[in-house]
């Protein structure tokens, strides 16, 4: 009970940081128009992504002062470290700038915890929609909704879970602005009924909430990309794996924090 209950406040607490560095990006989001340059590795990066980023830092040092952070923004500036610590936050500030030049909506602010690999606490909010998702192991895994600008009311928030194991067919969710050859070959050994598109750490977000049945991904991504959204679901009764079966950890310093391909499972036999 009493880790809950700590869970429950320090989520309580990043869902009103999240927001916070939601303001920020929407303030980009609905002015003129919003100037992108190319990162070193080509990626685009806004005003909105950095903004977003030095509220995230300083809050997350007053609410979780001494615990490392590797964030997005900072780590493109500066390199990533060379040590992967036993606890560590990991923020991207802008999940889906591709989908925020876009304007539709689909983009998120994400931050999650780690411990010894495994992501246990996250939070991932989507300030254009409104929607907030937050989950921990101890906790499991809700959502609620408010004004794009508003922190959601302690009581707003419902409790979701993964759909169940068993379904004949399913609904599986992909990337709306990555696609690739390996990730179709995957969904063709699969009983796929329906897809769905989705931006950013929302595709995590529709599995935990039972609106999807799996997320494969094979394209490159970070671990700040996926952490908060692999929390979330974790915490709804999913889980991410290799492709293999195995573990997808966390930590990975020797690979630059880069991820290796995934599968998002919502509830499996």
């Amino acid at each position: 009970m009493h880790e809950a209950a700590h869970d429950r406040r320090l989520l309580e607490a990043l869902a009103s940081l999240s927001v916070e560095a939601g303001r920020a990006i929407l303030d980009v989001y609905d002015g003129p128009e919003i100037e992108a340059r190319a990162k070193d590795d080509r990626s685009p990066v806004t005003a909105a992504d950095e903004r977003a980023e030095v509220i995230l830092l300083s809050g997350l040092e007053k609410l979780l002062p001494g615990v490392p952070v590797i964030a997005e923004e900072e780590a493109s500036r500066e390199g990533v470290r060379k040590d992967a610590p036993k606890t560590f936050l990991l923020v991207d500030p802008l999940d889906g700038t591709r989908e925020f030049l876009a304007k539709n909506g689909e983009f998120t602010v994400n931050v999650g915890l780690i411990d010894d690999g495994k992501p246990i606490l996250g939070c991932v909010f989507a300030p254009a929609l409104g929607a907030m998702w937050i989950g921990s192991s101890a906790l499991g895994a809700k959502t609620a909704r408010a004004g794009n600008r508003e922190i959601p009311a302690a009581d707003a928030y419902r409790s979701i879970a993964v759909r169940p194991a068993g379904a004949a067919a399913l609904c599986a969710v992909a990337s709306r602005s990555h696609s690739d050859p390996t990730t179709e070959e995957f969904l063709s050994t699969l009983s796929i009924a329906s897809r769905r598109s989705a931006g950013s750490s929302l595709k995590f977000c529709l599995v935990a909430e039972g609106e999807a049945d799996v997320y494969p991904r094979f394209g490159p991504t970070m671990e700040w990309d996926t952490a908060a959204g692999h929390a979330v679901l974790s915490a709804a009764g999913g889980a991410v794996l290799k492709p293999d079966g195995s573990a997808f950890l966390y930590g990975k310093a020797e690979a630059g924090f880069r991820n290796g391909p995934f599968v998002a499972w919502g509830g499996r036999d």
